[in-house]
């Protein structure tokens, strides 16, 4: 009897063995699970974009200390449409980190090197805009005074475009202008900016100031 139980206390002894695996490994946290840890020290602009949320975040970052420096003579932008956001730059450190939205595929806008040729605080657009009938009812949220007819007795009245940075002489140009959720390029070429960030990044802007586009 003696020789065949050993092979049945073995068999059993495995068993648990094998349960006892099994239960510690639906115990052990999955990697998956683990609550993300920011490496970078809070504040730093490597911390804004080492967080799981960015590009995507419509935070803004913003280096107050470098803000402060940031004179017309030495800053430029950096407008990236391939993530959406705008930098404003000192030399190769960011200033700023804001939402963008540039023209979709219909309206590309154009990538390069720019200047701010012009700077106008309220501007509206002298051919996107809304379509109004007789009786003052929109008719068209985006009309283009180029290609759609105004109703007869109607009106057409440009989109606002504050904080107006024009880049190029055929209507390219840097401004507030709705965001949209899904961060995706949605203008008619120009460059949106955030509208909670705009005004600052204006102020810090003058005639001849250098942009990227890329």
């Amino acid at each position: 009897m003696t020789h065949r139980l050993f092979p049945l206390l073995a068999s059993v002894f495995a068993l648990v063995l094998a349960l006892n695996s099994c239960a510690n490994r639906a115990d052990a946290p999955s990697d998956r699970t683990k609550p993300f840890v920011n490496p970078h020290p809070p504040g730093t602009y490597a911390h804004f974009t080492a967080d799981p949320s960015y590009p995507k975040t419509f935070s803004i970052y913003k280096n107050h200390e470098l803000y402060s420096q940031a004179e017309a003579g030495v800053s430029q932008i950096v407008l990236d449409t391939t993530i959406q956001r705008g930098k404003l730059m000192v030399g190769d450190q960011v200033v700023m980190d804001y939402p963008i939205s540039s023209g979709r595929s219909s309206h590309p806008t154009p990538k390069g090197r720019f200047v701010v040729l012009e700077k106008i605080v309220d501007k509206k657009s002298n051919r996107y805009g809304r379509m109004y009938d007789a009786a003052g009812e929109v008719v068209n949220t985006d009309a283009d005074i180029t290609t759609d007819v105004i109703p007869e007795g109607g009106k057409f009245e440009g989109a606002f475009m504050k904080y107006w940075m024009r880049l190029t002489w055929d209507g390219v140009g840097h401004h507030i202008g709705p965001i949209p959720s899904s961060r995706r390029a949605v203008s008619h070429g120009c460059i949106r900016g955030y509208h909670r960030a705009m005004p600052e990044i204006y102020a810090k802007v003058a005639v001849g100031t250098p942009v990227t586009i890329q």
